[in-house]
């Protein structure tokens, strides 16, 4: 059972991951891909893989700490810093699940923006805990993808959040 939990665990991750990368190249082209597809099925793209990601970033360190039989000194022997990348990141993510949730509230709604940034730091935090931490990401064809990802995600969340907003204040 270990074995499979082992082999399990870091597949959540990468889930999670690359549906988030979607989510960050998916917002600085938000315009284009709601005109080619429709509000409604771009809506239910966010939507759904928001759902997959929510399950995932939950499972992911979830089966680890079963794995671990939930002996949090492990965890946090040696370097830890990748860890707390996680920890802090999984937090910052979930900022969008709960602001979700409870966006019928107006201090929610009217700060939604600033939750999907909190969210995106978030995101930005996981991809360096998954460099530091991830063992399939240490080399080869993983890493440079996921260096890819870095390295497309990180300017397109700060065209999303920094420049359309700019740009679309100075027409």
């Amino acid at each position: 059972m270990d074995e499979i939990l082992a082999n399990i665990f870091p597949i959540f991750g990468l889930i999670a991951f690359t549906l988030l990368w979607l989510h960050s190249i998916s917002g600085a082209f938000e315009e284009y891909l709601r005109e080619r597809f429709g509000n409604v099925r771009f809506d239910a793209f966010v939507r759904w893989t928001a759902m997959i990601i929510l399950v995932s970033i939950i499972l992911h360190p979830l089966l680890l700490l079963v794995l671990i039989d939930f002996n949090l000194p492990i965890l946090f022997s040696g370097d830890s810093t990748g860890i707390y990348l996680g920890i802090i990141g999984l937090a910052l993510l979930l900022t969008y699940d709960i602001g979700k949730a409870l966006k019928r509230y107006q201090f929610f709604s009217r700060n939604w923006r600033g939750i999907l940034i909190i969210s995106n730091i978030g995101f930005i935090l996981t991809f360096f805990h998954s460099l530091k931490l991830g063992s399939d990401l240490q080399s080869g064809g993983a890493k440079i993808l996921w260096i890819f990802y870095g390295v497309t995600a990180i300017p397109a969340i700060i065209y999303t959040y920094a420049v359309k907003p700019f740009l679309s204040r100075n027409k």
